[in-house]
């Protein structure tokens, strides 16, 4: 029994560092074809090293702030000692090294304001930009259909495809006919149905699940979770939701090229435009954030919409390069 335990504590620490190595690897150095091949193959190899990689971001997550904030101490202590003092100035220029990778690695992997696909989402076999919608035959029984900003990549057994990875972004799965059971793995948990129709939804540090017809389970970490039609819930890495009723016509609305919001608030609404416009809106006047707005808008327009949240708002915009916009 012990030797057992100990074996799987091996295990799971080998794939803490292997997960560390391959996140130090895309973070620090340029990645190549073969690079992304092997980290794919790397990362499909089972759900742990998946779950593995996921824990590892967090970390990274964790540590950024850590890094900047050692920095910041390291100029003020600087500033406030001569400069003659050799040591200090190497303790200095240390911090700002170690600073300076940690924001680099940063960037690379999360890129700041998303204005570019990550490491991982370069690494993905299919991929979609900004107001790009795709559809993909995954098998003969399966269609899926990738919504803005998505990047998803095949799951495979023995050559066979078996499921996908929603490295990001939101898909919809099609199954038009009686299956084995398809798979969408995200965040370290995997969504299985033989039959019906279902979305899946990674942005941020959550994943939200949707069945649309049929039935589903989701399978984490922490538990089991079965929903039928018209039903959703949301899980993190380390956290999984219960079932809930959802309307799925809103929610499959993008399906159709229309985005509908009911008593969404403002930051809300914004967050969702930028997922289909290149670049960015920033909103600067954070106060109005808070407050609802409704309605069915169409995704070709989104500029239009922008200027009837401007008037109705009464906000200032402002263009900078790169598409961002400023309203405030």
């Amino acid at each position: 029994m012990t030797a057992g335990v100990n074996k799987a504590s091996e295990d799971s620490a080998r794939l803490e560092r292997e997960a560390r190595a391959w996140l130090r690897r895309l973070r620090t150095t340029t990645v190549t074809q073969v690079d992304a091949e092997a980290f794919k193959r790397w990362r499909a190899t089972s759900e742990r090293h998946a779950h593995a990689f996921v824990e590892a971001q967090r970390a990274w997550d964790d540590l950024s702030p850590v890094l900047s904030r050692l920095h910041q101490s390291a100029q003020r202590e600087a500033s406030q000692r001569p400069k003659s003092d050799v040591s200090l100035a190497r303790r200095a220029w240390l911090g700002g090294a170690v600073s300076a990778v940690a924001a680099a690695g940063a960037a690379f992997v999360w890129p700041p304001m998303g204005l570019w696909p990550s490491a991982h989402e370069r690494a993905a076999d299919f991929r979609t930009v900004a107001g790009e919608q795709r559809q993909i035959a995954m098998t003969d029984a399966v269609n899926v259909e990738m919504n803005t900003m998505t990047a998803v990549s095949r799951q495979t057994v023995n050559g066979v495809t078996v499921g996908i990875e929603l490295v990001s972004g939101e898909a919809a799965i099609d199954i038009h006919a009686q299956t084995a059971g398809f798979s969408v793995l995200s965040q370290g948990a995997k969504t299985i149905a033989s039959a019906g129709r279902f979305q899946v939804r990674h942005t941020g540090d959550k994943t939200c699940v949707s069945c649309v017809a049929g039935t589903l389970a989701v399978y984490h970490p922490t538990g089991k979770r079965v929903l039928g039609a018209g039903q959703m819930l949301e899980y993190a890495s380390d956290a999984i939701g219960t079932a809930k009723a959802v309307d799925v016509a809103a929610l499959s609305a993008w399906r159709s090229g229309v985005l509908v919001f009911r008593r969404t608030p403002l930051s809300e609404v914004i967050a969702e435009i930028n997922r289909y416009r290149p670049g960015r809106v920033v909103l600067v006047k954070q106060d109005v954030g808070a407050r609802e707005m409704s309605g069915r808008f169409d995704i070709r327009l989104l500029d239009v919409v922008l200027e009837q949240i401007q008037r109705t708002y009464d906000l200032d915009a402002r263009r900078l390069p790169g598409g961002v916009l400023l309203l405030g």
